[in-house]
């Protein structure tokens, strides 16, 4: 008996992902006997549950998947709950996240009964999404020195659902065991992938306007951001260096204060970036906030990807002349 719950936000993950463990758990065995799955949008838990504790036929096991079972309720899942307090030993049951938010009696469920839960989104801290980008390297079968990691990490941004797919391709290219450089691999990247928000504010704090300008043309491209929300992730990052204009913040914790958030590092950096531009810039760079919002609305005959275009070249120029 095993109890198994997929998690994530990246749908290409998530279905890897159930696919490896299901090839896992059949085996050498007929998978159109042992599986029975469920992933339209009028099944039950109940359905699902009466399929877990049905006794398998002509094989050993019975591996029942349910997908998209977020959509759920607490009400929903009682049967599912019920369950997972005495499971029958025969059944796998696989049961995908997808869309929605888990029920928490569900997930704690899981947990109770000695399931695991498989997270497939990459983590969000640059230092623990490196390591993953890594894991699933090796998992893979593919072998790339630090530079070539980092450039696929970085090219992939927001989109790491193609992941596989390149080291699929690497892999037949180059079989497995060879060490690959950054000049082997940029060939089968394709079309770079959004980026996080951070990466846009970073470069255009540190005056890079060349990376600020690509990182926003991938936001708004690969990462299908409109320009109107490209312009409220700037509003909101300038509008926390307002709020410290004038609070007499002078550490970490002042600074928190000031905001309305715990201390900690989000406190500090925008302390720090505040004292490298001051009061002045800081004023110039909501105006010109509020002026691009007004141009996008129609206030200036320009195509709405030019209006963020000069914003943030204006915005990193700010910063660059602070430096």
């Amino acid at each position: 008996m095993g109890v198994h719950l997929i998690t994530g936000d990246d749908e290409s993950l998530v279905l890897s992902a159930v696919g490896d463990l299901v090839r896992s758990l059949v085996g050498d065995g007929d998978r159109s006997l042992m599986v029975d799955e469920f992933d339209d949008d009028e099944y039950s838990a109940g359905a699902v549950a009466d399929a877990a504790q049905t006794p398998s036929f002509l094989t050993d096991r019975r591996i029942v998947v349910a997908r998209g079972v977020g959509r759920f309720n607490a009400d929903d899942v009682v049967p599912l709950v019920e369950y997972l307090a005495d499971p029958l030993p025969s059944t796998d049951l696989v049961l995908v996240a997808g869309g929605g938010r888990m029920a928490k009696s569900l997930t704690d469920a899981v947990k109770k009964s000695g399931g695991t839960v498989l997270e497939t989104s990459p983590p969000s801290r640059a230092k623990d999404r490196a390591g993953w980008f890594d894991e699933q390297v090796r998992a893979a079968g593919v072998r790339l020195d630090g530079q070539a990691l980092l450039l696929v990490a970085r090219w992939l941004g927001e989109d790491p659902g193609r992941l596989s797919g390149i080291l699929d391709t690497l892999r037949a290219t180059y079989g497995e065991g060879a060490l690959l450089k950054p000049a082997d691999v940029a060939p089968f990247l394709g079309e770079a992938g959004g980026v996080p928000p951070w990466d846009l504010t970073d470069a255009i704090d540190r005056g890079d306007t060349t990376l600020a300008l690509q990182l926003l043309h991938r936001m708004m491209r690969a990462g299908e951001r409109h320009p109107l929300a490209v312009l409220a992730i700037l509003h909101g990052h300038y509008a926390k260096l307002l709020a410290l204009d004038g609070s007499g913040a002078s550490d970490e914790a002042s600074a928190a204060a000031a905001l309305g958030i715990k201390p900690g590092f989000p406190a500090k950096k925008a302390l720090d970036q505040y004292r490298k531009l001051g009061s002045a810039p800081v004023a110039k760079a909501i105006a010109w906030l509020a002026q691009a919002d007004l141009d996008l609305k129609g206030a200036k005959d320009w195509p709405e990807e030019l209006v963020v275009e000069v914003l943030v070249a204006r915005l990193s120029r700010l910063g660059a002349g602070r430096r």
